[in-house]
């Protein structure tokens, strides 16, 4: 068993009791040390389907994070002696999206996705605990369209970046 996962029920325990999800544990050597990074985000919430925004992590939320797994951490004996540093964090755009809970999370973000073969890219306006429903502007050979895509399909997907949005305003 790895470190990584031998505080990963104490680290997930730690930001469950704070509201938020656990998304991954890495611990990797530095030197003398170690580094224990720990990937958090908002809980989308029970909900079978989602269709607004979720509010992104605040910084007093990654603090509190980060103030949750140093305490649970140092109140175990899970690290031993040897010296550690913890990074705390959000997951970024860039990290795949592979649970259904990741779509619930980004609707109304702009998203690539390759499903059965066939790269997609479009806003997520819909996600489920089965599907998600994109919308999928016009091209030069189609007219937009919305189309669901089952997660049991998908081989990829992420969030890609966007420097203004459409229904962003100018202030």
């Amino acid at each position: 068993m790895t470190t990584a996962d031998g505080i990963r029920p104490t680290v997930q325990d730690a930001v469950e009791g704070i509201g938020l999800v656990l998304e991954d544990v890495a611990v990797t050597p530095a030197g003398r040390r170690r580094v224990v990074k720990v990937l958090v985000d908002r809980d989308p919430g029970p909900q079978d389907v989602a269709d607004e925004p979720t509010d992104p992590l605040t910084l007093d939320e990654v603090a509190d994070a980060t103030r949750a797994v140093s305490d649970a951490l140092d109140a175990s004996d899970l690290m031993g002696e040897q010296p550690y540093t913890l990074e705390v964090s959000s997951p970024g755009v860039g990290r795949p999206l592979t649970l259904p809970r990741h779509f619930r999370r980004n609707v109304g973000r702009l998203v690539t996705a390759t499903h059965d073969g066939h790269e997609v890219t479009g806003r997520v306006l819909r996600a489920s605990g089965t599907d998600v429903t994109l919308d999928i502007p016009p091209t030069r050979s189609t007219p937009s369209r919305t189309e669901t895509l089952a997660y049991a399909g998908l081989e990829r997907a992420v969030v890609q970046v966007e420097f203004a949005r459409p229904d962003d305003k100018d202030t």
